[in-house]
Order: C-alpha cells, then sequence, then structure tokens
C-alpha cells in the first residue's frame, strides 16, 4: 500500500506541475478573449440603452432600461432594405463564384500534371500576398474606363478576385489529403473520372467548401474599401459598411441608433459563422472515418 502511495504521489505532483505551468498560458488565453470581445460585448449594450444612459457620466456595464426603439430607428432608416439586399446580392454571388472556379483550379493543380503549373502556383501565392488597398487604385481605372463605375457587378467581380487565391490555395490543401487511390479504386469499379471526382472526393472536400464559404462571406461581406470607391454616384448601390460608415453623420450623435445598426449589421456573418462552425467539424469527422 505504500508502495502504490508513493507511485501514486509523483504523478500527482507532476500533473499539479503542470496545471501550474499552464496558468500563464490560460491568463494570457483569457485576457486575449476579454480584449476581443468586450468591444462587440460594448456596441451591443450600448445598443439597448436608452439615449439618456449612454450620455451619461457614469458607464453602466449593463442596461438599466434597455430599450429597442434604437433598433426602430436603424431598421426605419432611408435604404436600410436596399442596402441589406445589396450586400447579401454581392456578398453570396462572390462566394459562389469563387467557390466554382476554385474547385476547378484546386482539382487541375492537385490532380493533373501539366506545364506551366508550378508557375501557376507561384502567381496564385502571389496574388494571395498582395494588399488590397495597393488593388484600389487600378481597379478603379478600370471600372472607370470600362464605364462600371456604381455597379454591383463590378464589386461582385473585385470581391470574387480577393478571395479566390485563398479558396484555390485552401482546396489545394483539402484536395492534398484526400488519397487519390480513392478515385483509382471508383475508377476500377467503373465510374468515369469525373463521376469518381463527383462520388468520393468532392463528398470529402466537404470541410474544405465550408471553410473558405465561411472566410469569403465574412470577407466581402465586412469589406469597405472597395464599395468606397467603386460606388460613388449611385447611392441606391451601396452596401452595408458604406451605409453604416454614414450612418452617424446621419443621425448626429444618436450612437444608440448607430450601435444598433453595427449588431444588426454583425448578425448575419454570426449566423453564418455559427452554422457552418459545426458542420466543418462533423464534416471532418466524417471525412477521416471515410478515408
Amino acid at each position: 500500500m505504500t508502495a502504490l502511495t508513493t507511485g501514486k504521489a509523483p504523478i500527482a505532483v507532476r500533473r499539479r506541475r503542470m496545471r501550474m505551468g499552464r496558468l500563464p498560458l490560460n491568463l494570457a488565453a483569457l485576457l486575449t478573449l476579454a480584449v476581443s470581445v468586450f468591444p462587440v460585448y460594448w456596441m451591443v449594450v450600448t445598443a439597448f440603452k436608452p439615449s439618456a444612459d449612454i450620455q451619461s457620466d457614469t458607464p453602466s456595464f449593463l442596461p438599466l432600461h434597455p430599450t429597442m426603439a434604437h433598433f426602430g430607428t436603424a431598421v426605419h432608416s432611408p435604404g436600410f432594405g436596399t442596402f441589406w439586399r445589396n450586400s447579401l446580392t454581392v456578398t453570396l454571388s462572390a462566394v459562389l463564384m469563387s467557390l466554382v472556379v476554385a474547385l476547378l483550379a484546386a482539382f487541375a493543380v492537385g490532380r493533373m500534371r501539366w506545364h506551366g503549373r508550378r508557375a501557376f502556383i507561384l502567381m496564385v501565392f502571389v496574388a494571395q500576398m498582395a494588399p488590397w488597398e495597393a488593388l484600389l487604385i487600378p481597379m478603379y481605372v478600370i471600372a472607370r474606363d470600362t464605364d462600371m463605375l456604381d455597379r454591383l457587378s463590378m464589386l461582385t467581380l473585385v470581391y470574387f478576385m480577393t478571395t479566390l487565391p485563398f479558396t484555390i490555395v485552401t482546396l489545394r490543401g483539402f484536395l492534398a489529403a484526400i488519397p487519390v487511390e480513392l478515385e483509382e479504386a471508383a475508377q476500377v469499379d467503373g465510374c468515369t473520372r469525373p463521376q469518381a471526382f463527383r462520388r468520393v472526393t468532392f463528398p470529402l472536400l466537404a470541410p474544405g467548401l465550408l471553410s473558405t464559404s465561411l472566410f469569403g462571406f465574412i470577407t466581402a461581406w465586412n469589406e469597405f474599401a472597395f464599395a468606397n470607391t467603386l460606388i460613388i454616384k449611385n447611392q441606391d448601390a451601396r452596401t452595408l459598411p458604406v451605409w453604416l460608415s454614414s450612418f452617424s453623420n446621419v443621425f448626429g450623435t444618436d450612437w444608440g441608433a448607430t450601435m444598433a445598426a453595427s449588431s444588426l449589421f454583425m448578425l448575419p456573418v454570426l449566423a453564418v459563422f455559427l452554422v457552418l462552425q459545426n458542420r466543418v467539424t462533423s464534416g471532418m469527422t466524417a471525412g477521416a472515418v471515410k478515408g
């Protein structure tokens, strides 16, 4: 009994030391979480506060007298529905286009051998590393010369172009992790190469497709610089980020309405993230079991 006890004691001591060693990392993680989440929390709380509480010298961390009036002001502002429709149209169109083109490009790069493949991959990485701000002036000149200013189609093409390199790189990595022997076995069983890809490889690519679509949706939904540069005269073609930037000017010092509009602007991205996050996790588990 004494030997058993002395044998367990070092294990308990090591576990206690491991927990103590992880304590600084856990505290740093909690601090990072608090710093990241607190501005969002303050935005949502401010949206529910009456104007008197917002302008009070003593800040309150909870809405003592919650109100929905600021949300009504934001929803009934001019063009609210139009800007929502514009953002959804541009974002979904760009994401779908990038997924289709990137899937074909990733298949060509990951499953085929052709002259210039390495140069193509290098150019994709270069396009991915290029800062978007450097493309503002060239894109404006192209849109002006082709008479595409103030058009949502031009904005959709820009978002498609900016999200495409990352989508290709990500899907190529997911495709490389799927053994090519699975497709070869399906072809032995009588499937053609397109059928083998559609029936075997494509279902296993679900985590990659969902991950890249999530990234593309968040990127296009939150993008401001191109939307503010390419949409100048046609105010009905503005998107939600541009509308949100002028919201404080429209309502003056009504910070409650501004925070309410920001909270509403955040909801679609939050909903998409929560839905796709669970599906990405389950898809990766299913893919591992099938593989």
